[in-house]
């Protein structure tokens, strides 16, 4: 898009540029609608919360937005791609719904970590920084001191941290989490808003579903409610602490459908 009076176009002129962009996006679960014809823009250096009751979409909107959900209609892009068409998916860390961090695989904390890196080593062989940034987000979370420790030995909110920091290994200019603060306890709650913080001071985009927003509210710019597939609202977040606040909300977990299995995309899930 140009700028009619001078000629620049948004981006040149001080528009951030779009991250994400929904345009029209429809999906389904198995028969089910699940999204229908949503819009929603993420621009560079934005935190979006996405908010509304169980069933409403949100899980199905980000899992759109990295492939593990087919759109049956609209259009999805990151930074300025098609998605179909994206393949740097380094630049995108993910931070699925809270799960077993290895996957009931065995596997320590620093392994499950460095997994997140991969997408930066060259030819699957980690270098020097490789490491150095697995590190840097086992110290940003701080499990620093659990390195070592098999991941089946963490508590739920240590599990979380360890989730974030494999996201964070990588380095990624965009950050997609799900549900991050769910049935995490307090103290770890506050540790993933400080490792945000110092992610969005660094520039990083994030998107993020909540059920409420907690400690994060300070960092959130923008409040994205859906309900039944549809845009409700989108602008400043609701004044009432989050999720809970809204219309219909009925909290139950867990949001998977019974016997639903994990879907396997080029990210980590």
């Amino acid at each position: 898009m140009t700028d009619t009076t001078n000629g620049m176009t948004d981006t040149e002129a001080g528009t951030p540029e779009p991250v994400i962009r929904l345009s029209g996006v429809r999906a389904e679960l198995g028969s089910r609608p699940v999204l229908r014809g949503i819009d929603l823009t993420v621009s560079r250096g934005e935190v979006v919360a996405l908010l509304g009751a169980n069933g409403s979409g949100k899980s199905t909107a980000v899992r759109s937005i990295i492939g593990q959900v087919p759109v049956s209609a609209g259009d999805i892009e990151l930074f300025g791609t098609p998605r179909r068409r994206f393949r740097d998916w380094a630049r995108v860390g993910y931070v699925p719904q809270r799960t077993t961090a290895a996957g009931g695989v065995p596997a320590t904390v620093t392994e499950v970590v460095t997994a997140g890196r991969l997408s930066r080593a060259r030819l699957g062989i980690l270098r020097k920084a490789d490491h150095a940034a697995v590190r840097r987000a086992l110290e940003l979370v701080r499990m620093a001191d659990r390195a070592k420790d098999p991941v089946d030995a963490l508590s739920g909110g240590q599990h979380q941290r360890v989730l974030i920091a494999r996201a964070l290994a990588a380095e990624p200019e965009l950050l997609i989490m799900d549900e991050p603060m769910a049935g995490v306890d307090l103290a770890s709650q506050e540790v993933l808003a400080e490792t945000l913080r110092e992610q969005v001071a660094g520039g990083a985009t994030v998107l993020l579903v909540l059920h409420e927003l907690g400690p994060l509210e300070p960092l959130i710019d923008r409040a994205v409610v859906l309900r039944d597939g549809c845009v409700l609202h989108d602008g400043p977040p609701p004044k009432a602490v989050g999720q809970h606040a809204l219309p219909g909300h009925d909290h139950v977990h867990p949001h998977a459908p019974a016997g639903a299995g994990p879907i396997r995309t080029g990210l980590l899930s």
